[in-house]
């Protein structure tokens, strides 16, 4: 059997704790990243829905478990410049990541429903691009 990379064994490890089944084991990486994505923009809704219902304890979860995956995707990035991988597309998804998880402290802080829009409308974007991707 062959061995899984390193990058697609940590997303299927944290698509699995963030309580998703169904093809984590056998996805290749482009998939896994679709569904991680598909989960953080799922939580951000679930996370909306709770805040409008003034439901403290499910949203702050939500928001913990999309800012989860969002670390996960910020540190599967290939920041390896010298190797050609990472380059400008790795450092502008990781300042956007990094932007994404401060907006959605402010969101949480704030009960602010624009803000988890925001974030959701970034990451639907972002996932739109990785759909695109062959």
């Amino acid at each position: 059997m062959m061995q899984q990379p390193r990058t697609q064994r940590a997303a299927a490890n944290l698509y699995s704790r963030m309580g998703v089944q169904g093809g984590v084991e056998t996805a290749n990486p482009h998939r896994l990243v679709l569904m991680l994505m598909q989960g953080a923009i799922d939580r951000l809704a679930m996370a909306k829905g709770a805040m409008k219902n003034r439901d403290i304890s499910t949203k702050g979860q939500m928001i913990s478990k999309v800012m989860t995956i969002i670390g996960g995707l910020r540190g599967s990035l290939d920041m390896d410049l010298e190797a050609g991988r990472g380059g400008e597309i790795s450092a502008n998804l990781y300042s956007l990541y990094d932007y994404m998880e401060r907006r959605l402290l402010d969101a949480n802080v704030k009960n602010d429903v624009v803000l988890l829009d925001e974030v959701s409308e970034l990451m639907v974007a972002i996932k739109s691009a990785w759909e695109n991707i062959a």
